[in-house]
């Protein structure tokens, strides 16, 4: 029941956009990633077990994101220097660490988006209010999809489903994006937050 209600909300969200529009192409969607380097906003995560976080997401193309969950949760997703560290908010151990080249995110975090190549997207369709595109690295499908949710007029991202190589998903909904602020090169820092934690 709890999960049918979470599905229901996300759906609800992503509708919320115009009530008709075509379909967005290729060339659209990754003009619309390679027209910002930063952009902050609020977003709700529906984790794989059906759990729900909520916090702020940051991210400073090329190769930057960070998520932070609002409190109690002390948790910390973050990507910076090629590699992604998971800070666990009930610890103060150091993050688990990995290389942002394997997690599908890194499709959307390159320094130029290009959803144009060769077997990277999937899925391309509509339903008439939303685009929806499924992405791959090419190189390594075992990495894992990307499912990005588009609405149109303007052009802007509502939702993401990451499916980890495992089959794993995790569907993030997002708030307004601002785009175009000035980010600290600390929130990216894994180190520096490996310090700041201690």
């Amino acid at each position: 029941m709890i999960r049918k209600l979470l599905f229901t909300l996300a759906a609800t969200l992503v509708l919320a956009g115009p009530a008709a529009a075509e379909k967005l192409s290729l060339n659209a969607i990754s003009n619309y990633f390679n027209a910002f380097q930063t952009a902050a906003g609020e977003f709700t995560q529906i984790n794989s077990d059906g759990t729900i976080s909520t916090g702020q997401l940051y991210i400073k193309r090329p190769g930057r994101i960070r998520f932070e969950y609002n409190p109690p949760d002390r948790s910390l997703v973050m990507a910076g220097g090629g590699t992604v560290a998971i800070f666990d908010g009930k610890s103060n151990s150091n993050a688990e660490q990995f290389p942002l080249r394997q997690t599908p995110l890194n499709l959307i975090l390159e320094k130029t988006v290009n959803l144009g190549r060769r077997n990277m997207v999937v899925g391309h369709k509509s339903d008439g209010t939303k685009t929806t595109v499924v992405a791959q690295d090419p190189e390594h499908p075992d990495y894992g999809t990307i499912q990005l949710v588009f609405t149109a007029s303007p052009t802007e991202l509502r939702q993401w489903v990451i499916t980890d190589g495992g089959g794993d998903q995790t569907t993030v909904i997002l708030g307004e994006l601002k785009k175009g602020m000035d980010l600290k090169p600390s929130l990216f820092n894994i180190q520096h937050e490996e310090a700041r934690r201690q």
